[in-house]
């Protein structure tokens, strides 16, 4: 089987740093892959927030994912301070993609490139919704 990859952007919009935590870490001592998961969750509500969003309600509406991936390039260990770049793209009438680069802040060593697809969702009438002005704007859409 082929090894997926990830291609990432130029240029990232936002950028925060989260600590591992020992939660954080597996059997093999290091960055367990469902944490990765959980921690760039964690990246991409401080990045709404940033942009003045609430994830869970974006003028009325919530996001579902409806993919993710990771390329792992690295370990990371406990202690470690991860910087979360983030950069949006493959955006359509109905959501996009949150793409995001994991590096060590200390050594700048890449340990993931991940992306997450999103679509807005009506939970009230269970279907997919089209994406709200105010994101649109946000993404000079």
């Amino acid at each position: 089987m082929a090894r997926i990859t990830l291609d990432l952007p130029e240029t990232f919009e936002f950028s925060t740093e989260i600590p591992i935590r020992i939660t954080d870490i597996n059997y093999g001592n290091h960055l367990g892959n469902d944490s990765v998961l959980s921690l760039i969750h964690e990246a991409r509500v401080q990045f709404f927030i940033h942009l003045g969003f609430k994830e869970s309600n974006i003028d009325g509406f919530h996001i579902a994912i409806t993919d993710a991936v990771i390329v792992y390039q690295s370990q990371g260990l406990y202690g470690d301070i991860v910087v979360f770049d983030i950069a949006r793209g493959d955006i359509n009438k109905y959501g996009c993609d949150v793409i995001y680069r994991l590096t060590h802040k200390e050594t700048g060593k890449e340990i993931a490139r991940a992306k997450t697809g999103f679509v807005f969702f009506d939970y009230e009438k269970q279907k997919v919704a089209e994406m709200p002005d105010r994101f649109k704007r946000s993404l000079n859409y």
